[in-house]
């Protein structure tokens, strides 16, 4: 329960974010910057009667039947909640906020901002299995089949909707909007990382045994322990091996140093840990 809360009001802070990244940053400078919200940009200019939320959510619901056929039911749930509550956030914004003009005037530095606020809050969304809808969905689909980084499916998605902004609006916008697109594939993948992020630990110490009992114990972390021989010293080791989060390494390296001045530590980041305590192999 405590994780289906969590994972709620994660999601809930992604769509803010989205939502607000986009209509108080790249609307207003008409920066189609790909997605369901860059294509209802470029109707909208045709079509003004239609508010950009409404068009969303139309341009949603087709891509919804395609995720919830390909993907499966879980991923579609959780997307027709994210990118309805976009859609309804935005929507809420044109009819009550009326915010339709530059902050600045400055068009690169609300670019930066927009796809900053927007980008962060779409890394959130993913990577609790979800999405903003839009062309989101279509890099989801390229992950699960093509292993394609999320952010670099949502770069090659969105690339025919900033070339269909050169012809609605100029080529300089048109440009810009590009500019944004890859700026947003990286910040989505910089975002899915920096939240996954754990830290495989290797442990060569002669206080081995009270390393362990720490991890089991204190950490609740499961541990391996491999035996070997030291190429220099030629003297028998033991190594403990562990992955464990950023806050619980800060923990770990503390408790080594007082048990082992001498203990030898090696440090790597890794993104995606399966079995046990981490994801699921069916995740």
């Amino acid at each position: 329960m405590k994780e289906k809360l969590k994972e709620f009001m994660l999601i809930n802070l992604g769509m803010i974010m989205v939502a607000g990244g986009m209509y108080f940053f790249l609307m207003p400078n008409k920066l189609a910057t790909g997605g369901a919200n860059g294509i209802a940009i470029i109707i909208h200019k045709f079509v003004p009667s239609l508010s950009v939320g409404i068009l969303m959510l139309f341009i949603n619901i087709v891509l919804f039947i395609l995720a919830f056929l390909i993907i499966g039911p879980k991923f579609g749930v959780k997307t027709i909640y994210a990118s309805f509550g976009v859609s309804l956030i935005i929507w809420i914004l044109e009819n009550y906020v009326k915010f339709n003009k530059s902050i600045t005037g400055e068009l690169f530095l609300e670019l930066i901002f927009g796809i900053l606020i927007s980008g962060i809050g779409m890394g959130i969304v993913f990577n609790q299995d979800a999405s903003t809808g839009g062309t989101d969905i279509i890099s989801k689909i390229l992950n699960k089949f093509f292993h394609i980084d999320l952010g670099k499916g949502v770069l090659l998605s969105d690339l025919a909707t900033t070339i269909a902004a050169a012809f609605a609006f100029d080529i300089k916008l048109s440009m810009y909007a590009m500019l944004g697109v890859i700026i947003n594939g990286f910040v989505i993948d910089a975002i899915i990382e920096g939240i996954n992020m754990c830290k495989e630990v290797t442990i060569i110490s002669n206080n081995y045994e009270e390393i362990k009992r720490y991890i089991v114990n204190d950490l609740e972390k499961g541990t391996t322990i491999y035996k070997a021989m030291g190429g220099f010293s030629e003297k028998n080791k033991n190594v403990v091996v562990v992955v464990v989060s950023k806050r619980e390494f800060i923990k770990l390296k503390s408790f080594v140093n007082a048990v082992d001045k001498e203990a030898f530590i090696t440090v790597n980041n890794v993104y995606e840990i399966f079995g046990n305590g981490f994801k699921s192999l069916n995740y």
